[in-house]
């Protein structure tokens, strides 16, 4: 199985008063770069998200999103500046005396104070919470590699295609190849007859010179090699998993061989083929970079 280094997912888990979302994107990268977002209040569980994740994934610029609403008990705590409110009552009271006002003060005179009282969030049920939070960065990368699954498959086929196109090109350059020679022969002995005017020629020396230029022009091992590199990259793809690197390697040798034979076959035929062979290479190449 394929998979893309791009995807999305993402999975909620409410029980105990208390949500939990968790999102998860990605996009191309060489390594597993993980970048998680969330309230401080679960940073204490960072270890164990991380550790999640590396378990599913080993490619690709990662981004991890964590949500919490909560009205749990348990997960707040009101706290009461108590020096504060005392403070406030005997400032009102000194001055109730000094003026002979009547004390009429009541509890609700307390609740305009700036920092009386504050809600803070509280985590008692550490296993609860850490329960959660796993149960819902599961259900997130479920969703988000099947998405990457899908994606990859896309991607599979995709370059499949392009094989039997690369297959294609080969073959018309190693049935073209040959008769590179014999029409270089044909220019030569055509070259000399014109500029010898009817002299006799050394046969010998035109077979050595015909032997020089055919050993220089050939190519037989780089399409020997390229046809070999075509039928690997189809046997990793089928084979699947992480196989990233292994393509991206692949690709680097498969675009050195076509740049061999592009200097080395010194004929305008298989140039053509040969550019348009380097460019099928690089839309393969650029669909690899998207492969876990």
């Amino acid at each position: 199985m394929i998979y893309s280094m791009t995807g999305y997912g993402r999975y909620e888990v409410e029980a105990n008063e208390r949500k939990i979302l968790v999102e998860v994107s990605s996009v191309n990268h060489r390594y597993l770069d993980l970048n998680i977002r969330m309230p401080r209040i679960l940073m204490q569980y960072e270890e164990v998200i991380r550790r999640i994740v590396k378990e599913k994934l080993t490619r690709g610029k990662v981004e991890i999103t964590i949500s919490m609403q909560s009205v749990a008990q348990e997960d707040v705590e009101v706290v009461v500046n108590e020096s504060l409110g005392a403070a406030y009552l005997e400032g009102l009271r000194m001055l109730g005396r000094k003026f002979d006002l009547e004390d009429d003060l009541k509890l609700s005179a307390l609740m305009n104070i700036n920092d009386l009282v504050s809600i803070q969030k509280k985590t008692v049920n550490n296993e609860a919470i850490e329960a959660q939070i796993e149960s819902a960065l599961q259900g997130a990368l479920e969703a988000f590699i099947k998405m990457r699954q899908k994606e990859g498959e896309a991607l599979k086929q995709d370059i499949l295609q392009k094989c039997k196109v690369l297959s294609e090109m080969v073959i018309a350059i190693e049935s073209r190849s040959p008769k590179v020679v014999i029409q270089y022969k044909e220019r030569l002995k055509a070259r000399l007859a014109q500029l010898l005017d009817g002299v006799s020629v050394d046969e010998n020396r035109i077979t050595t010179e015909i032997a020089l230029f055919a050993d220089k022009c050939a190519i037989d091992e780089e399409i020997t090699r390229l046809k070999s590199h075509i039928k690997q990259l189809e046997e990793i793809l089928e084979e699947g998993q992480v196989v990233g690197r292994k393509l991206d390697f692949l690709m680097q040798e498969m675009n050195r061989e076509a740049n061999t034979i592009g200097s080395k076959a010194n004929d305008y035929e298989i140039t053509k083929i040969v550019v348009a062979l380097k460019t099928e290479i690089e839309k393969i190449r650029e669909q690899v970079q998207n492969i876990e």
